[in-house]
Order: structure tokens, then C-alpha cells, then sequence
């Protein structure tokens, strides 16, 4: 309940930032998220910044970069491409981190899976797709796989949250200047501040505390299946809140990688401990 109440808060923060961005643009609503999100986290975490390692700052550092340019990517896929189409690609690189983490050639039969799923999205599932948004949607899933790999090291230098509120912050000062270069003075109108801290609460904060509660309930094993229905959950969002249609082509297409993804996920698991489940963009 708690992990699809995140992701559906997660998709409905996304369709708020795809309804700003003829106000914003993507880049501005990229530099919106993150920084009311650091706020948000830095006065919850009250992270020390004394005690750590050169190498935990270089580890936090990384991971704050990366979680800026995986979210920047996002947002521009979604400039281009239906939410569902963008969160369905995107997905392929947790997935394809699974099945390295597997270490078994068997695990690669999910990769094809997933393959053909997206293979089907390129056949009017979901109306024409920009081929700029499909690639910005790929390096999405790039930088989430780096995103996963870079938590688990930040989360072993630092306490708790501590490493995650350094990381948004480090992500927010990173993107600010190039938000304010694309909106200017827009992203300080007080209806666009208000929608903004929305996305960031929605996209971030709500998600990121359901799924700390559903980790107490669930095991990870269960989580991280369950994480995996992210493209279903931005298919329906994109189609009631914003209208955007699709096939029985791509039911058939999301519903492979969907199945690819529970598949990998669940190979991973019995082959090596998992990867510590994050949220999505």
C-alpha cells in the first residue's frame, strides 16, 4: 500500500511539472524540485558535515551531480515524450544493473524481455515518439543505474539521511544556475514557487518517507518488486492527468518490461544481496 502510494505520488508530481513546463520549461522545474527538496531534507536530516572522509566527499559529491543530470534528463524526455513511454524506457537501467548484479546468463533472457517491450513502443503505441526523447529517456535510466550504484556508497559514508540531504543539495546548487539562465525571473512568481515545492513534496519527500515506512513492513525483495510497476503507475497518470492516450500495443509493451524488470530483479536477489531500492526521477 505504502510503496504504491509513493509511486503514485511520484507520477502525479511528474504531471504537475509537465503542466509547468510551458511556464518553466524543464530545466526550471528541474532546479524548483531539487532545491525545495534539499530544503525540505536538510531540515529533517540536520546532516554534520565534520567526520567524513575525502573519499565520502567525493562519493556524496558524484552523487549529487548525477542526481541533478538524471533528473534534468527526465524532465527534457518529457518535453518529448509521453510520461508512460519515458518512465517505461527509463526503467531498463535499474534493470539492466539487475542483471549484472545477477551474474547469470540466464538473467539476460529478462534484458530481451524488456527489449522487445520497448521495440513495441516504437510502433505507435504511444503516437509518434521523438527520437531525442527516447534518447534523453535511455540516458534517464543510465544515470538512474549510476544514481543506485553512488546511494549505496554514499549511504555506507554517511548516517541515515545525511548523505542523501547533502547529495539534493549539492544536486540543487549544481542545476540553480541553469534554471534561472532558462526562466529567469518566473521560477520567483509566487503561484509557480507554491506548484513547485507541490512537485518537490510529491516527486520526493511524500515518496521518499512511504518508502522508509514500507521498508519497515516489507521485505526488500517484495519493495523492490513492487518499485518495478513504476511504468504502469506514469501510464495511467499520463492518461488521467494528462490526456495522453496510447494502444493495446503499449499495455502490451509496458506490461514486458514491467514483467522483465519483477523477473530481473527477483534473479538478482537470489544471486548476490540486493541493491538498496531508490526512488525513481
Amino acid at each position: 500500500m505504502f510503496v504504491v502510494a509513493g509511486l503514485a505520488c511520484q507520477e502525479v508530481g511528474a504531471s504537475i511539472a509537465v503542466l509547468l513546463f510551458p511556464t518553466t520549461g524543464a530545466i526550471g522545474m528541474v532546479a524548483l524540485r531539487l532545491v525545495f527538496s534539499a530544503i525540505v531534507l536538510l531540515l529533517i536530516a540536520r546532516p554534520t558535515l565534520r567526520g567524513h572522509s575525502r573519499r565520502a566527499w567525493a562519493t556524496v559529491t558524484a552523487f549529487g551531480l548525477v542526481l541533478a543530470l538524471m533528473n534534468a534528463l527526465f524532465y527534457l524526455s518529457l518535453e518529448r515524450i509521453p510520461l508512460g513511454a519515458a518512465v517505461t524506457i527509463e526503467v531498463l537501467g535499474p534493470l539492466v544493473l539487475s542483471v549484472f548484479a545477477s551474474r547469470r546468463a540466464s538473467a539476460w533472457l529478462w534484458a530481451v524481455l524488456a527489449a522487445v517491450g520497448v521495440a513495441l513502443l516504437g510502433q505507435g503505441s504511444f503516437g509518434h515518439l521523438d527520437p531525442l526523447g527516447v534518447v534523453l529517456a535511455a540516458a534517464t535510466g543510465a544515470t538512474w543505474a549510476a544514481y543506485i550504484l553512488l546511494s549505496a556508497r554514499t549511504g555506507r559514508g554517511f548516517p541515515g539521511l545525511d548523505g542523501l540531504a547533502i547529495a539534493l543539495a549539492i544536486g540543487a546548487v549544481a542545476i540553480l544556475p541553469f534554471g534561472v539562465a532558462a526562466s529567469g525571473a518566473v521560477l520567483v512568481r509566487p503561484e509557480v514557487l507554491a506548484l513547485g515545492a507541490a512537485v518537490a513534496l510529491l516527486s520526493t519527500s511524500i515518496p521518499y518517507a512511504l518508502e522508509l515506512i514500507a521498508l519497515r513492513r516489507l521485505p526488500a525483495s517484495t519493495f523492490a518488486v513492487l518499485m518495478s510497476l513504476a511504468p504502469a503507475m506514469a501510464t495511467v497518470a499520463g492518461l488521467v492527468l494528462l490526456g495522453q492516450t496510447f494502444t493495446g500495443v503499449a499495455v502490451v509493451a509496458v506490461g514486458l518490461v514491467v514483467a522483465a524488470s519483477i523477473g530481473a530483479v527477483r534473479t538478482a536477489q537470489r544471486a548476490t544481496p540486493p541493491l538498496p531500492p531508490t526512488a525513481s526521477p
